[in-house]
């Protein structure tokens, strides 16, 4: 609660009244005073009357790929039997505040309000509390409350198709990857007998029901793992003034926010190209790990992809991946130590076999040091976003791409001959 310049300047004047009034022997003097302290002191009691609210908030979605639409709506009731409400309330959208209009809102009465979330850019949008401001009638005090919950809004990075799947090690009864074309592990289909077949293929009950010999063919498969490696640290990609700051991204008003900045560009990317490879692995069923720069490795099992890709979005497993993309951030500093301790824990754990390096161009000669997991890691592909001409066209242990933005990325994701 604090009191507004009105009613600094009636406690001030009536004061000085009082005073005046009885010190020169004029009542009236005293009188308007005390009737100016009277009307500060009511007021007070009447924006210390809690207003009885109801508060009820929906965001569908709440998450969204970057530029998707949001819509968060809010319902405020008053829950009182006697007492119109008569407020001035705004909610919390991100850094932004959208007023709520409550105005004359009767007794047992509700008022619904929706409005777009910014999800222009990539990020994590805070929504709420409701924030309600009442004031008395001559608008000498006013008292802020919280009324209701708060909802989150992750908006997810742009993502772009992929169709090439790379070919990992792990054999897999179920693996979509075929090595050996008559290999000994899955079963894939009848066939004629041809010369030079090993008689224990055969399948004597068939070429009984045909009368030809036919035989089992057999395919050597393989599940590849992928493992996505984000570098987070603002010294990778160059021109990038200060780190982006972490937690909710903020907003200028309930219409979408401003796009990213112009030194954030590479890191976008990066995100877009990893939500992108999120994206078909989730397609193809396939197991997938994140891991960034500064933090730890989160990862999915294969078993829902299919069902979990519907309608343009990304959904089930895939779902906390995104999520992470969401809240990742630059961290400032060089970030040295970082990466080190990222590919130690690369090289401990192996978390699969297709390492894919996301990073920018401002730190080229750590991709000797990623290259160097090759023994742990057959396939590395490593993306850097950013000037090309910084890029050494190879780099030992490794496919490097070099490219401006998520979708050549993905061009050259699908464009490479062999994996």
């Amino acid at each position: 609660m604090r009191p507004t310049s009105r009613g600094v300047g009636a406690v001030v004047a009536g004061t000085a009244l009082v005073a005046a009034g009885f010190t020169f022997g004029y009542p009236e003097l005293a009188v308007v005073g005390v009737t100016a302290l009277l009307a500060a002191g009511c007021a007070l009691g009447y924006a210390a009357l809690r207003p009885r609210l109801t508060v009820r908030r929906a965001v569908d979605p709440d998450r969204v790929t970057r530029g998707e639409p949001c819509i968060q709506t809010l319902t405020v009731g008053n829950s009182s039997r006697w007492r119109a409400a008569t407020l001035v309330a705004q909610d919390r959208c991100g850094e932004a505040r959208v007023p709520v209009p409550l105005v004359r809102l009767r007794p047992a009465q509700d008022t619904e309000v929706s409005y777009a979330v910014p999800t222009s850019r990539r990020g994590v949008v805070d929504v709420g509390p409701l924030r309600v401001v009442r004031r008395d009638p001559l608008g000498l005090v006013q008292l802020a409350r919280s009324h209701g919950g708060t909802a989150r809004v992750w908006v997810h990075p742009r993502w772009y198709p992929m169709g090439a799947t790379p070919t990992g090690i792990t054999r897999s009864l179920d693996g979509r990857i075929d090595r050996v074309p008559h290999g000994s592990i899955t079963f894939d289909k009848l066939r004629e007998y041809v010369l030079g077949d090993e008689l224990r293929h055969v399948h004597w009950r068939t070429t009984a029901r045909i009368g030809q010999l036919m035989v089992r063919e057999h395919v050597d498969t393989s599940l590849p793992r992928l493992v996505v490696l984000l570098d987070d640290r603002a010294a990778a990609y160059p021109g990038t003034g200060q780190p982006q700051p972490t937690g909710p991204i903020g907003a200028t008003g309930p219409a979408d926010a401003p796009a990213a900045p112009e030194d954030a560009a590479g890191f976008e990317a990066a995100c877009e190209a990893a939500a992108s490879i999120i994206a078909a692995a989730t397609r193809a069923d396939l197991p997938i790990e994140l891991l960034l720069v500064s933090g730890e490795a989160s990862g999915t099992d294969p078993g829902a992809g299919a069902a979990a890709f519907t309608g343009g979005r990304l959904a089930g497993h895939a779902g906390p991946l995104l999520d992470r993309l969401a809240e990742a951030n630059l961290v400032a500093g060089d970030g040295g130590d970082s990466l080190a301790g990222a590919v130690n824990r690369l090289r401990q754990y192996r978390l699969g076999d297709t390492l894919v390096y996301l990073t920018g161009a401002g730190r080229i000669t750590d991709l000797a040091s990623v290259g160097a997991l090759r023994g742990g890691y057959p396939t590395i592909i490593a993306g850097v976003f950013g000037d090309p001409g910084q890029v050494p066209e190879a780099v030992p242990g490794m496919h490097v791409f070099t490219v401006p933005g998520a979708p050549a990325f993905a061009a050259a994701w699908d464009g490479m001959v062999r994996w």
